[in-house]
């Protein structure tokens, strides 16, 4: 462990050996969060902020960890900061840092279903998730999103590599911008997207929908097929559930619970 001052920010930095400072610098999560930390931190001028009296300040930052992905970039980092008042009140400041995701409400609607009629099937993807000790989690289709790929794109391609539908980025529907609050130009800059857990890892989820007509026999055809990329490691089984029946069949993955919420949401306020 090695320490050095982070120049933007004048604080001590801790690294890790084999993690320098300007390695650390190109992996775009570590600085989004410290950009948007900084400004909630400047937040407190306010008078009228909670912490103004006694404001809070970032001290210092220990890189804990790191992993790299392919060609030796940065993917995963782990993090403690020192996040303190003058009172020498501390917050809670560890943090796991992997960047943005997004995911899929695929809705399927027979083609033989009534103008008007509420039959939608959802897609949901059944695969292994070790890191909730599962060989056959139930979830909604989703993935990373890297430093060059945009929120649309990534959406648009996972759902080709995961369920073998092209779809065009022109067809999705960003139901996370649709139901975010309208923020004030003071506001703190957090990203129109679903944190499900942020009281230890920046992760953020921005939710698209698409929905389309299939003849009705393709939907047993979808439910069970195999797809994703080996290549990457993917074995994933294809669900098909009736929409009604899918806070049930994913109630276990939070962004399942999420995009229903919110399309329930926004089909109630009549914004889709």
């Amino acid at each position: 462990m090695s320490t050095t001052t982070l120049a933007s920010h004048n604080v001590p930095l801790s690294l890790p050996d084999g993690l320098s400072q300007e390695q650390l610098l190109v992996f775009k999560p570590f600085n989004n969060w410290i950009a948007t930390l900084t400004n909630s931190l400047r937040l407190q001028a306010d008078a009228a902020h909670p912490f103004h009296a006694d404001p809070y300040a970032l001290r210092s930052v220990t890189i804990q960890s790191y992993d790299r992905f392919g060609g030796g970039r940065v993917g995963f980092v782990k993090l403690a900061a020192n996040v303190s008042n003058s009172a020498g009140e501390s917050l809670p400041a560890i943090a796991f840092l992997r960047g943005p995701s997004v995911a899929m409400l695929v809705m399927l609607i027979p083609d033989d279903a009534p103008p008007g009629s509420d039959e939608r099937y959802v897609v949901l993807t059944v695969q292994p998730r070790i890191a909730a000790g599962s060989l056959g989690f139930v979830e909604l289709p989703a993935g990373m999103v890297d430093d060059e790929g945009s929120f649309k794109g990534v959406a648009a391609k996972e759902i080709e590599e995961e369920l073998g539908v092209t779809i065009h980025e022109d067809e999705l529907t960003c139901l996370s911008e649709l139901a975010a609050p309208e923020e004030d130009a003071g506001g703190e800059g957090l990203a129109k997207a679903m944190f499900p857990s942020a009281g230890g890892c920046d992760e953020h989820i921005t939710i698209f929908s698409h929905e389309r007509r299939i003849p009705r026999d393709q939907l047993q055809e979808w439910s069970g097929r195999l797809t994703g990329l080996r290549s990457h490691g993917e074995k994933i089984t294809l669900k098909v559930v009736p929409m009604k029946d899918a806070w049930k069949a994913g109630a276990r993955d939070a962004k399942c619970l999420a995009a229903l919420a919110l399309w329930q949401g926004l089909q109630q306020e009549k914004k889709l």
